[in-house]
């Protein structure tokens, strides 16, 4: 007995409902117990990024700080991002003092250097000292003038801190600042005896505030990890696609279901997917990786609109399409390709196509 390999077709139908679609004749079908004739349906999307400064979430950790994301990794609001090293005792000694601190950070605008303030919240902050204010010189950061900025810049932590004296026996003073997020007052108090190495603080853990896509940025003095909102885009609107043994059945069977409307076909019979429009329908669904080139570090614009280029990378490699437009500052470039005999624009960096000449 010869098994007859699935292939894959397009599914058209109404206009939105392309999920609900979905969702129906996946339900038809493990009711009609026909998980052998259909395999998978998918509806390919790509991710669009807002990167502008309004929508981008920015987060601040040290350098020693534990990363549980990297670049270009997609997260949810409440996802564990990051995860500052524990406090320990760095002698032993007598807690003397805990007080409540504000931890502030202005950061020069060229991000080339940064200065961190430690400020009693007594001393009340100026009006406007939050992150992403801008800062000058000379100007004060509380309202009893006893401290003043050193430098120009822009404000990149705001945070309530417990700022923690141990005295040891020689006389010195130790001073810790511990994160009020991890500050337990049953460990730490006026009075304590702490031995050397002894836990203060829990290291602080640090939670997406919104969804989005990362960007980390190492700036030496501390590390910013960076979320832009996403949304998702259909890539082909009012479409499916779905693996399937193709016969009289099943044409009549996946045609019956709600919000489904017919095959899209060719000379009246439901049209076939190329193998490369097939690979690039898997990637773009996340079901079949792709291995990314390197980029160079500085890439010369060498393409306008009109240009015919073939994509050497990513879900459309080996697709050639007319180039419709240019963005030199993203280094990107918006080309038409064909894939089931319809015109689809798709973004890609100008390291992933070549030019046919």
């Amino acid at each position: 007995m010869i098994a007859v390999r699935k292939k894959w077709y397009v599914l058209w139908t109404m206009a939105g409902l392309e999920q609900a679609a979905k969702e129906h004749l996946e339900a038809k079908i493990k009711s009609a117990k026909a998980e052998r004739l259909f395999g998978r349906i998918v509806i390919p999307e790509e991710v669009i990024i807002d990167a502008t400064s309004k929508s981008l979430k920015r987060i601040t950790v040290s350098p020693n700080a534990k990363l549980y994301v990297k670049n270009g990794s997609d997260v949810n609001k409440g996802d564990l991002l990051a995860e500052e090293p524990p406090i320990h005792a760095r002698h032993s000694g007598t807690i003397v003092s805990v007080r409540n601190y504000r931890k502030v950070t202005i950061e020069t605008i060229d991000k080339k250097y940064s200065k961190t303030y430690y400020l009693p919240e007594g001393s009340k902050l100026e009006s406007g000292i939050k992150v992403g204010a801008r800062i000058r010189q000379g100007m004060p950061l509380t309202k009893d003038l006893e401290v003043i900025s050193e430098i120009d810049g822009k404000i990149v932590e705001n945070e309530r801190v417990k700022r923690v004296e141990i005295q040891q026996e020689n006389g010195e003073i130790d001073v810790y600042h511990i994160p009020i997020q991890v500050f337990d007052s049953e460990k730490v108090y006026k009075g304590k005896h702490v031995r050397n190495g002894e836990l203060l603080a829990e290291g602080r853990k640090i939670y997406a505030p919104s969804s989005g896509r990362v960007e980390i940025a190492d700036l030496g003095t501390r590390k910013e990890i960076r979320i832009a909102k996403t949304q998702r885009r259909r890539l082909f609107p009012g479409y499916i696609f779905v693996e399937m043994i193709m016969n009289d059945e099943t044409w009549q069977f996946a045609r019956s279901v709600p919000n489904i409307i017919d095959f899209v076909s060719s000379g009246g019979q439901p049209l076939e997917l190329k193998p490369k429009e097939v690979r690039a329908i898997l990637r773009l669904a996340g079901l079949e990786s792709y291995e990314e080139r390197a980029k160079p570090s500085k890439v010369e614009i060498d393409f306008q609109v009109g240009d015919v280029v073939k994509i050497i990378s990513g879900p459309f490699e080996d697709f050639a399409g007319v180039v419709r437009e240019v963005d030199p500052e993203k280094q990107e470039l918006k080309v038409a390709v064909t894939i089931f005999g319809r015109e689809t624009p798709v973004v890609v960096k100008t390291s992933e196509v070549e030019k046919i000449t």
